[in-house]
């Protein structure tokens, strides 16, 4: 009789790639894109310049990792951390500018951008905010310049009114974790400002991440277990040795049985 053998997890691997501005530089883009799967290239908004969206398009293209417009409200200033009351149309417009800019970079570089990231304060917005999270799928279809059904996928966390809305729109929702950022019992992120919303222990980061991907849970905050299920799992490049814990995490993924890739 035939074994049945269960199919290894699998997941994807992004970071926030891109994020400086001139002569500043955040991340170290090309270490992280010898690691990870998907990359999320800052489009302006909150970082980024077009010489530094087109020198990560080629390193992304040149190693094989997808890339993916990580949108944000217009607070290059705030980092783009900060929550603002955008008009929907307004919003779309502008999530459609981010995308197109770097679609532009992207084609010239032999790929193109095959994914949609909202950034900081516009990502833990469009969780609860159903006016804000319609606004950026009306950008990604506005993008697509095709009719209700074209676009891009769209990553956000699990349950979020962001993920709902793309799957409505006929956008393929695409659930995120972060290893490194603290969880309430509902499933969101903990707000940075508060005590303990990012984890700095790169054991812990290593190990939550294992488990995330394996179990689709973690721990939150106050002890609780709650449910991350996810498809690509977040690796933030703009903390000291990140290009260090991403070539840990992943890793220690492989140890563990579970297959890195990016979704389809």
């Amino acid at each position: 009789m035939a074994s049945m053998i269960a199919s290894a997890p699998v997941i994807d691997l992004n970071a926030d790639l891109g994020e400086g501005f001139g002569r500043w530089t955040l991340t170290d883009d090309e270490a992280l894109l010898s690691v990870v799967t998907s990359a999320n290239v800052a489009c302006g908004f909150h970082a980024g310049d077009p010489s530094i969206m087109r020198r990560v398009c080629e390193l992304a293209a040149e190693r094989g990792v997808r890339i993916g417009a990580q949108v944000s409200y217009r607070d290059l200033a705030g980092f783009g951390r900060r929550s603002m009351d955008v008009p929907p149309g307004e919003l779309a417009d502008e999530v459609a500018y981010q995308i197109g800019a770097l679609e532009v970079f992207a084609r010239a570089a032999g790929s193109r951008v095959s994914y949609v990231k909202p950034h900081g304060a516009l990502y833990n917005r469009t969780v609860h905010d159903a006016g804000q999270a319609a606004a950026v799928v009306a950008g990604v279809r506005l993008a697509a310049g095709s009719g209700a059904t074209g676009g891009l996928p769209v990553l956000g966390l699990p349950g979020s009114l962001l993920l709902a809305a793309a799957e409505e729109a006929g956008l393929a929702p695409v659930p995120e974790a972060f290893a490194d950022r603290a969880y309430t019992p509902a499933g969101t992120l903990v707000p940075r400002g508060e005590p303990g919303a990012v984890l700095h222990d790169p054991d812990a980061v290593v190990a939550r991440a294992v488990r995330m991907a394996a179990e689709g849970a973690a721990t939150a905050a106050d002890g609780s277990p709650v449910r991350v299920a996810a498809r690509s799992l977040c690796l933030h490049g703009d903390t000291p040795g990140a290009a260090g814990l991403a070539r840990r995490v992943r890793e220690a993924l492989g140890a563990a049985g579970i297959r890195v890739e990016a979704f389809a």
